[in-house]
């Protein structure tokens, strides 16, 4: 199955949309990869899940990529006598270690790190902001604060605290089972919630010890500001518009959307552009004009990929979706301006041999208007490089590793194919023109370029390239 799209498309699953034949049809719609929200999804869901997707897999005959995505640390105010209390702006708050219900007066919270961190002048905000406090006073016990805005708060409503750093790994005890279990299921990116420092992303990368791709989602200001480190322990960035939306002005966001964005493509990490995209399309056949203009600015970004929440997961159009995103993605990248605004974004490589072959791989393609750069790739980092490059012809990246190519499914313009590794030079390159004639993106009499490292089998030494023709039996010529 050939994708012309260069951008790719990150589905969610959930209960409309975890038996296998919607899978299939999700992926047939145009979704590359697939999320699975271990927020509401049980060891044996999640397992029956990954093994519906590989089969899928099988029957497509490409990879795809699983992406668990971990809840995180969940902070909640307690309950009330009377399940809600109805405030007054300017009028005084408290949030307690008192199990006791609630009141008008005052809460339980039961998270005593938040008494340690607070400091007066902190906002905390309640139920996705709705309801907005700030605190006055800290006896380590209990929160004085004063409403700022809103009126009701209700049982179990979650807590946001933009301006504190909480003394709180990325992981709970929760997460910690959860990833052991995806972990033995073989999935390849795990997803982490709530990041704030580096050292989160290193705790979870002693556990996982390779065996899945790490994604640090971006979605408080903490982790904003230290973005530069956190994105030096991880794998790739998810831009969780969400929670980012929650804690930092909503103004803010569309600029951090780009700084994180621009960031990854430097860096070479992919970069994931995350919720409400199609929200409307969670109820509706169609989306809002306001909801193309965002998926196509995404896609204008140079993003690697978008993702759909409960689009796919729980709306009643989720094939729709899937197909409407799809859509928006192939029109984009026909735009007059796409390459122009791709291009100008375009920064220095790094000075490497292996960059500097990625460099030339796009710079000689595109001036002999080659079919495509065709790259092996066993650990994944020469595609990474080929799509950092962002080249207007197709990647073709081929690896015999099939996680790496697994994990390759979010990357940028990124075709992969499991291929057996290459025996000698000669093998390489046939390899390489017969594969893109087999995948329809080279005829006969169609030059390619195919890079590599030399000796074979050695990962990260991309070192050398090779321009083909594709012979008339499909193999490649000199």
């Amino acid at each position: 199955m050939r994708r012309t799209r260069k951008v790719k498309i990150l589905a969610t699953l959930g209960p409309a949309s975890s038996d296998e034949a919607m899978i299939a049809k999700l992926h047939e719609a145009g979704a590359d990869a697939f999320r699975i929200n271990m927020s509401h999804t049980d060891h044996a869901l999640m397992r029956e899940l990954v093994g519906r997707i590989r089969e899928v897999e099988k029957r497509a005959g490409r990879p795809i990529g699983i992406l668990a995505d971990l809840q995180g640390p969940k902070l909640r105010v307690g309950s009330f006598a009377e399940k809600s209390a109805t405030l007054k702006v300017g009028q005084d708050f408290t949030l307690d270690d008192n199990p006791a219900p609630g009141d008008e007066s005052r809460v339980h919270l039961p998270h005593p790190e938040i008494f340690d961190a607070v400091e007066p002048g902190h906002r905390l905000l309640i139920d996705d902001g709705r309801l907005q406090l700030e605190a006055v006073e800290n006896n380590g016990g209990s929160i004085r604060c004063k409403v700022i805005a809103g009126d009701r708060i209700s049982d179990r409503k979650g807590v946001s605290l933009p301006d504190t750093d909480l003394p709180l790994g990325a992981l709970t005890e929760k997460d910690r089972r959860d990833l052991d279990a995806v972990l033995a299921t073989g999935v390849d990116w795990i997803a982490l919630s709530f990041i704030q420092r580096p050292q989160d992303l290193a705790e979870v990368r002693k556990v996982a010890r390779g065996r899945a791709a790490l994604m640090a989602k971006i979605e408080k200001p903490q982790a904003v500001k230290r973005l530069a480190e956190i994105m030096e322990l991880s794998d790739g960035l998810m831009v969780a518009r969400g929670d980012l939306g929650v804690e930092m002005p909503l103004e803010a966001v569309p600029g951090i959307q780009k700084q994180i964005t621009r960031a990854c493509r430097r860096a070479g990490k992919p970069v994931v552009v995350a919720t409400q995209m199609l929200e409307s399309m969670i109820s509706a056949p169609v989306p809002t004009r306001a909801e193309v203009s965002d998926v196509a600015t995404a896609v204008f970004e140079g993003a690697d990929a978008v993702m759909l929440s409960a689009e796919s997961a729980a709306g009643q159009y989720p094939a729709e979706a899937v197909a409407t995103m799809s859509s928006i993605g192939n029109q984009v990248e026909r735009d007059p301006n796409y390459h122009d605004i791709i291009d100008a974004q375009r920064g220095a490589p790094e000075p490497t041999g292996a960059d500097a072959i990625s460099l030339a791989s796009r710079q000689i393609a595109e001036t002999l208007h080659l079919s495509a750069i065709i790259t092996y790739t066993s650990s994944g980092t020469t595609g990474l490089r080929a799509a950092r490059e962002r080249p207007r012809v197709p990647i073709i990246a081929l690896s015999p590793v099939v996680e790496t190519a697994r994990r390759l499914s979010l990357v940028w313009g990124t075709h992969c194919v499991v291929s057996e590794d290459a025996s000698d030079l000669e093998d390489m390159v046939d390899r390489a023109c017969r594969i893109a004639f087999e995948e329809r993106f080279a005829n006969p009499g169609d030059r390619v370029i195919v890079t590599a490292g030399v000796p074979l089998r050695t990962p990260g030494a991309t070192n050398m390239l090779r321009i083909a023709y594709i012979g008339s039996d499909g193999l490649g010529a000199l």
